[in-house]
C-alpha cells in the first residue's frame, strides 16, 4: 500500500510511541485526565511470557527475539575488536520488563549537573519530590521516599555469605557500610533495593498501565512499528499532525490534536526521529531521507555504562554456581521460590553495591561495583564448576561518546550504535583505577578465610599497558545507553528543558536519551522520575 493512502486509524490528542519505562508512566498520568484521549503505540508485544515477571527470567529474555530487539553494537576497538549484544525490551514495559530492577535514582550531583547546564527544574530538590511521587517504599515515608505510589520498592529475598564478607571488606578499604542508596550521596556500600513486590518483577507495566487499562480515553496497540511522524502542510515551524505505522493490517495512520511524544528510548527515539527527516542532515541524505529539519544533537552524544567483571574463585562460602549446577539445587530453588517466593529465584543480576572514588580528584562517587555470588565466562553460558563471585566495576561518568545512526530509510531496519568505549584518556585511567582497587578489595583480611584466587583478568596481569588490555577484554555494557537526545540549550542539544524538540511543533521526547550526563548507577528509575516530570508540563501546557 502507497504511504499516502493509509487508512486513518484514529485521532487522539496524544500519541505516545513505546510502551516501556517512560511510556506507561505517561499513559497512566496523561490519561488521568478524562478531558483527553490517549493512543500507546509499542512495536513489541504483550508481557505475557512465563519468564518476565520471576526476577530469575532475565535470564531467558535478554537475547530472546520474543522480548528484545537483540540488537548489536558495532565492533569497538576500545573493547578489543568486540561486537556486544545490545538488549532493549520488546514488550510492555519496554527493558523495565527484563532488566536487573534494581531502584536506583542517582546521586545528587548528577541531577545539580543537569540543572547548572540551564535546564529548569532538573536539580537534584527539584527530581526528588517526583521520585517520592512514584514510590511506594517498602520502609515507609519520609522526607526522602514516598508510599502509596505504583512503584514498589523492596529489599533483597534472599542471603549470601560471601556477599556480607565482601561488604566487611569494602569498608576495611575505605567504603563504609550504609543502610541504603539513593538519598544523594551514594558513597558507601549497601544491598540494593529492587522493584518488586513479593518476590516478583514490578515492571511499568505493573505499576502504571495494567491498572489503567480500563480507562476509556485510553488505547494500548501492541505490534504497531512506527515508519516515520506526519506534518501539517505549509507550517513554518515544522509542525507534527501524526504518524504512519504498520501493524498486522498493514500501514496505517493516527493523527494527534496535541502532541505526538517519542518515548522509544535512547535507540528507538532518535530513530525515528531520523527516519522522519529530523536528524544530522549528512545522514539522513546519505540513506535517502529528505531533511524536513536539520538538528544535527539527534543520534549523537551515545554514551552508557561499562562494566569491567572480575572473577574470583573462593574456597568454604556457597555460591550459585554450586546450586544452579546441581539438579537437586535447582529443584530445591525452584521449591523455595515456588511456596515462599524467596531464594535465589528472585536475584537480580547483582544484590549487592559499592560506590566510590577511583582516585582523590573525584568529587564524589564516580566507580560503582554489582557484586554476584555466582561467575560465567558470558552472558547466557553456563555458570562455572567451582564457586566463585564476580565484583563487576563500571565508570559512572565516562566521557566516550559515541552515536546512534540509521543505515537504511527502512523502519524495519536496525540502526548502527557505536559506542566508542574506552576512547578517551580519563576513561582509560579510570578502568585501570578500577581494577586496582577490585584487588585492593579482594586481598583485604575480611575476605581472607575464603582464599579468593584472581581467575580474571589473573594475578600475571600486572602492567599499565596489560591492565588497560584486560579491561578492553573483559568490559560490557549494563545496557544504560542515553543522552541521544538530549535536553540543553547548546547546539547539539535536540529538546529544550520542557522535553520539546527544538524547532518542531507537537512533538516531545520523553525517554533516557534526554538526559544531558548519564546518571550514577541504574537508569530505570531515573528514566520513570523524567516521564513523571515530563507529564506535569504536558498538562499545564508548558
Amino acid at each position: 500500500m502507497n504511504d499516502q493512502h493509509a487508512p486513518l486509524a484514529g485521532e487522539f490528542d496524544y500519541i505516545i510511541v513505546g510502551a516501556g519505562s517512560a511510556g506507561c508512566v505517561l499513559a497512566n498520568r496523561l490519561s488521568a485526565n478524562p478531558g483527553c484521549s490517549v493512543l500507546v503505540l509499542e512495536a513489541g508485544g504483550k508481557d505475557d511470557y512465563f519468564w518476565i515477571d520471576i526476577p530469575v527470567g532475565y535470564l531467558f529474555t535478554i537475547g530472546n527475539p520474543r522480548t528484545d530487539w537483540c540488537f548489536k553494537t558495532t565492533e569497538d576497538p576500545g573493547l578489543a575488536g568486540r561486537s556486544l549484544g545490545y538488549a532493549r525490551g520488546k514488550v510492555l514495559g519496554g527493558c523495565s520488563s527484563i532488566n536487573a530492577m534494581i531502584y536506583m535514582r542517582g546521586q545528587r550531583e548528577d541531577f545539580d549537573h543537569w540543572a547548572s547546564l540551564g535546564n529548569r527544574g532538573w536539580s537534584w530538590d527539584e527530581v526528588l519530590p517526583d521520585f517520592k511521587r512514584m514510590e511506594d517504599y517498602a520502609h515507609g515515608g519520609d522526607e526522602l521516599h514516598g508510599v502509596g505510589g505504583e512503584l514498589r520498592v523492596e529489599e533483597r529475598r534472599v542471603s549470601w555469605e560471601i556477599l556480607d564478607a565482601w561488604r566487611e571488606a569494602a569498608e576495611a578499604c575505605g567504603i563504609p557500610r550504609i543502610d541504603e542508596f539513593n538519598r544523594g550521596d551514594n558513597h558507601g556500600n549497601a544491598y540494593f533495593q529492587m522493584n518488586q513486590r513479593r518476590g516478583m518483577r514490578w515492571s511499568a507495566t505493573r505499576a502504571f498501565l495494567r491498572p489503567v487499562l480500563g480507562r476509556p480515553n485510553l488505547q494500548v496497540r501492541t505490534g504497531a512499528q512506527v515508519h516515520r511522524l506526519e506534518y501539517a502542510a505549509g507550517e513554518s515551524p515544522l509542525k507534527v499532525e501524526g504518524l504512519l505505522y504498520r501493524d498486522a493490517g498493514g500501514l496505517k495512520k493516527v493523527r494527534a490534536r496535541r502532541e505526538v511524544i517519542l518515548a522509544s528510548g535512547a535507540i528507538g527515539s532518535p530513530q525515528i526521529l531520523q527516519l522522519s527527516g529530523i536528524g544530522p542532515a549528512e545522514t539522513l541524505t546519505a540513506q535517502g531521507v529528505a531533511v524536513r529539519h536539520a538538528l544535527p544533537g539527534v543520534g549523537g552524544s551515545l554514551h552508557d555504562h561499562l562494566q569491567i567483571r572480575t572473577v574470583y574463585r573462593v574456597s568454604g562460602a556457597k555460591t550459585l554456581n554450586e546450586r544452579a549446577n546441581s539438579l537437586w539445587g535447582r529443584v530445591t530453588m525452584g521449591l523455595e521460590y515456588l511456596l515462599f517466593r524467596t531464594g535465589p529465584l528472585t536475584m537480580p543480576p547483582s544484590q549487592l553495591g559499592a560506590f566510590a572514588r577511583s582516585d582523590t580528584d573525584q568529587p564524589t562517587a564516580n566507580i560503582e561495583w554489582h557484586v554476584q555470588p555466582l561467575s560465567l565466562d558470558r552472558f547466557g553460558e553456563p555458570l562455572h564448576p567451582f564457586p566463585a563471585i564476580t565484583p563487576s566495576v563500571c565508570n559512572l561518568r565516562p566521557t566516550s561518546r559515541g552515536h546512534v545512526r540509521i543505515l537504511s530509510p527502512d523502519p524495519e531496519a536496525a540502526p548502527e550504535i557505536r559506542l566508542n568505549y574506552l576512547s578517551t584518556p580519563e576513561d582509560q585511567k579510570v578502568a585501570v583505577d578500577s581494577l586496582h582497587y577490585t584487588r585492593r578489595i579482594m586481598a583485604s583480611a575480611p575476605l581472607a578465610r575464603y582464599r579468593p584466587e584472581e581467575w580474571k583478568p589473573g594475578p600475571e596481569i600486572t602492567s599499565p599497558e596489560a591492565m588497560m588490555q584486560a579491561a578492553r577484554e573483559l568490559g560490557t555494557t549494563i545496557f544504560h545507553p542515553v543522552s541521544t537526545c538530549r535536553m540543553g540549550r547548546d547546539e547539539a542539544a535536540v529538546v529544550d528543558d520542557r522535553l520539546r524538540v527544538h524547532g518542531v511543533q507537537g512533538l516531545r521526547v520523553v525517554d533516557a536519551s534526554i538526559m544531558p550526563r548519564i546518571t550514577s548507577g541504574n537508569t530505570n528509575a531515573p528514566t520513570m522520575m523524567i516521564a513523571e516530570k515530563a507529564a506535569r508540563f504536558i498538562l499545564a501546557g508548558e
